[in-house]
């Protein structure tokens, strides 16, 4: 597996992370966004919708644990936050199989929340804070 290290220092360059991650997929359909509070992980999916074509208004699904969004081409991107769940249960309650194992995209927050239901094909996605602007992503 080879990681693709991106560096950034606006928000404005997340479209070059956003089309890296797209090309990392490479059969793979879940995504684990990994970063401390505050680190982009919102505002990564934002950009992959929009890379996507999907022009509803991507927030984070933080009460709603998921929210869907169509793209261009009529594929679905699920957008999941599991920060306010205490249990997998949780997870097991919405549904989570279906939607991980349904082939559509899924970019999952907080993944360590529910990390032995991942799947084992996974794209890791490690987002480093290096200043107030200045992110670092790797991509694998």
């Amino acid at each position: 597996m080879t990681m693709k290290k991106i560096h950034i220092d606006s928000e404005e360059q997340l479209k070059e992370v956003a089309e890296a991650l797209i090309e990392a997929l490479d059969g793979r359909t879940v995504v684990a966004l990994r970063g401390e509070m505050g680190a982009g992980k919102t505002t990564l999916v934002r950009a992959v919708a929009e890379y996507l074509g999907v022009e509803d208004q991507v927030t984070s699904p933080t009460f709603a644990l998921v929210n869907q969004y169509e793209g261009a081409n009529g594929e679905r991107l699920f957008h999941f936050d599991f920060y306010r769940i205490d249990d997998e249960r949780e997870a097991f309650d919405l549904g989570y199989e279906e939607y991980f194992y349904s082939g559509d995209l899924c970019l999952v927050e907080w993944p360590e929340k529910i990390e032995r239901l991942m799947p084992e094909e996974v794209v890791e996605v490690r987002i480093t804070v290096e200043s107030p602007t200045e992110r670092t992503f790797e991509i694998q």
